[in-house]
Parts: C-alpha cells; sequence; structure tokens
C-alpha cells in the first residue's frame, strides 16, 4: 500500500461511481498519492430516423456536458483531497478503456464502483467492474454501490429498536 503514488478513479457520474471517488479521494490524501478521475464515454447505437438533432451536432453537445460535469466532480475531488486531481476522457468500452489507461499511465491503484446488479441484469449487462479487475495491471479497489443506503438502514432500524 505505501507504493501507491497513482490512483485512477474511474466515474460514470453515478451514485456508486461517486462513492468511490470519495473513497479515491481520502486515499489520495492519506497517501498522498496523485488521482485521475477517468470517464469513458460509451458512443450510444446508431440513432433513429426521428432524432431531433443531427448526429454531427450531437459529437460536441455531449463533449461539453461530459466536461462541465467532470469538473464539478474534479472540485469535489480537489476539495477532498486537498490537492489538485486531473481528469481524463476516454471513448470506447469501459472494461478496455480503464485498464488501458492504468497501464499507459503507470498508475498503482485503480477504484472502481459496482453498481450490485445480480442475476439476470448481471448476465446480460455484465460487470465492469469484474471486467476491469480481471483486466487491470495494478490493484482494484471495488466499492459496492448502495453501502450507505444500508448503513443507514441498520442505523434507522437500530433506532427503532430502542
Amino acid at each position: 500500500m505505501a507504493g501507491w503514488k497513482k490512483i485512477c478513479c474511474a466515474v460514470d457520474f453515478s451514485e456508486p461511481s461517486r462513492r468511490a471517488m470519495h473513497e479515491a479521494a481520502e486515499l489520495a490524501r492519506l497517501m498522498r498519492a496523485e488521482l485521475t478521475l477517468l470517464h469513458v464515454y460509451v458512443s450510444p447505437p446508431p440513432a433513429a430516423t426521428d432524432m431531433l438533432v443531427a448526429a454531427r451536432d450531437l459529437g460536441p453537445m455531449i463533449a461539453e456536458e461530459v466536461a462541465g460535469t467532470l469538473a464539478a466532480w474534479r472540485a469535489d475531488a480537489e476539495r477532498l483531497v486537498g490537492a489538485p486531481v486531473s481528469t481524463h476522457v476516454a471513448s470506447g468500452q469501459p472494461e478496455d478503456e480503464i485498464s488501458r489507461f492504468a497501464a499507459a499511465h503507470a498508475t498503482d491503484l485503480l477504484v472502481v464502483a459496482t453498481h450490485g446488479r445480480s442475476g439476470l441484469r448481471r448476465l446480460v449487462l455484465g460487470s465492469v467492474a469484474e471486467a476491469v479487475a480481471r483486466r487491470a495491471p495494478c490493484p482494484v479497489l471495488v466499492v459496492r454501490g448502495g453501502a450507505e443506503a444500508v448503513h443507514q438502514d441498520l442505523v434507522v432500524e437500530a433506532a427503532q429498536v430502542h
């Protein structure tokens, strides 16, 4: 653990990835490590003919939206770390791009969230976190989605018992 100087947290702007970002920021603060937030943009399937916006106009609109959201996440991470945080946007399949980024940037630790899918949803949608853990060139910390909600439910139940 003492060797973690470059931490990368993959974010998809969901609540589970926000929890992962908070964990990554805390680790970066404690380890005095560099933190990078990585967002992988997954291109939507070819559009239907009833689109209101031409396909060529979507690229800049999406890039602007992603950049704005990522900037807000960076500001939150910088507040938690107390140091500058870098960002990177890639396009492609998340499990491939996250592993590729980690290898190309000599990442010491990847932090990813799991959305907690199970059963048929997991079979159909797969698990990016699981694929990253198998392919990554470095250790991977998987932050479970819903942990705060489970904790909060336990606190409420405990309060009702007394």
